[in-house]
């Protein structure tokens, strides 16, 4: 019997270890998409995982941390509480409206979110101004990677060193993502399940195979586009502007103003008072005032903050340019769309039909 018994044990133990053998075998990975720890591809994942600080230079004029929500800030003597990434927009509308000199004090305290996503609250206007002097200063060069997303969930596999599959994990964004990375060891194997999907800074989207095209592809772009690491709060406010926007806008609302223009470095506000703007799907436009009526062309192309309206009325030579779409304004009711060309031209359509 005991006998027997041991016959038994040894059968499946040898059709176990031939399943697990065979298990091995089936799961074995390409060296491609294997993911190893202190290799270029996982420092190269690592920043581009970064907690990016720049996102509210408005308020902290720091690159290397944000601030944790919710907050209160209070803006030119206006209280804001600062409970999402929309609220930047509101203190930038408070800035916009004064004509004074802007200040903005944070009460504290508040708790700062470094790079590596670990949290230091900070009590005293001291301390927060200890952590920004440590900063690099504006557009200085850092190691986050900016212009290039990966899209979420993410899933990963781990084994160990024969190759047996330990745990799948799924990785749900950049905090995880990088909390993985700085966990990989030498004792484990690690892959992620392909096909990856990436979004460049102008949204379009790389479906990556394995992790050599993923190297190629996020060291391509490093330095492709404007990472923002800058103070200037109206240098990016078309970042997510497009084309079908700027088009339904302008045609959907009927006799557009000219509250502010300038060419030259010269101010032209009053040039066009109580003159009516329109523009048509078919590309046309007209402008109205005192009874007189010219036409004109206005097209549109580009993206993101690269838009640009060229607007040609021969009748009105200060309007005609290849402007810049700077920014689509809601602060009051009144909806305003800034253009320009460089430092030295500006114009600024107004209409309260939004």
């Amino acid at each position: 019997m005991k006998l027997k018994a041991f016959l038994i044990f040894l059968i499946l133990s040898s059709i176990l270890s031939s399943c697990r053998k065979e298990e091995r075998e089936l799961i074995q990975t390409p060296e491609d998409e294997i993911l190893e720890a202190n290799t270029n591809i996982a420092s190269l994942i690592r920043r581009t995982a970064y907690n990016d600080g720049s996102l509210d230079n408005i308020v902290d004029r720091a690159n290397c941390f944000d601030i944790a929500f919710p907050y209160t800030v209070n803006v030119n003597g206006v209280d804001i509480d600062v409970n999402s990434d929309s609220d930047y927009a509101v203190i930038e509308c408070v800035f916009d409206q004064s004509e004074e000199d802007n200040t903005l004090n944070i009460e504290f305290p508040i708790t700062i979110i470094l790079s590596d996503y670990s949290e230091v609250t900070i009590n005293t206007l001291e301390e927060f101004e200890s952590y920004t002097d440590s900063c690099n200063s504006e557009n200085e060069y850092d190691d986050d990677i900016e212009c290039i997303d990966f899209t979420f969930p993410i899933e990963a596999s781990i084994f160990n060193p024969n190759n047996e599959l330990l745990e799948t994990i799924t990785i749900e964004n950049d905090n995880q993502l990088f909390d993985f990375i700085d966990d990989l060891d030498e004792d484990t194997i690690t892959t992620f399940n392909f096909p990856l999907t990436l979004i460049l800074f102008d949204n379009s989207e790389v479906v990556i195979n394995n992790f050599d095209e993923l190297e190629i592809v996020i060291d391509y772009s490093i330095n492709l586009c404007d990472e923002d690491d800058d103070y200037d709060y109206s240098d990016d406010d078309c970042d997510d502007c497009t084309i079908s926007e700027i088009e339904s806008l302008l045609t959907s609302c009927s006799n557009w103003n000219v509250n502010r223009l300038k060419r030259n470095a010269i101010d032209y506000d009053n040039a066009y008072y109580n003159y009516d703007f329109n523009f048509f799907s078919d590309g046309t436009m007209s402008v109205y005032w005192s009874s007189i009526i010219e036409y004109g062309t206005w097209t549109a192309s580009g993206f993101g903050n690269n838009i640009e309206v060229i607007i040609n009325v021969p009748a009105l030579p200060l309007c005609n340019n290849n402007w810049i779409l700077q920014e689509i304004k809601n602060c009051t009711d009144d909806t305003e769309i800034n253009f320009v060309v460089g430092d030295d031209d500006r114009i600024q359509y107004f209409n309260n039909c939004n």
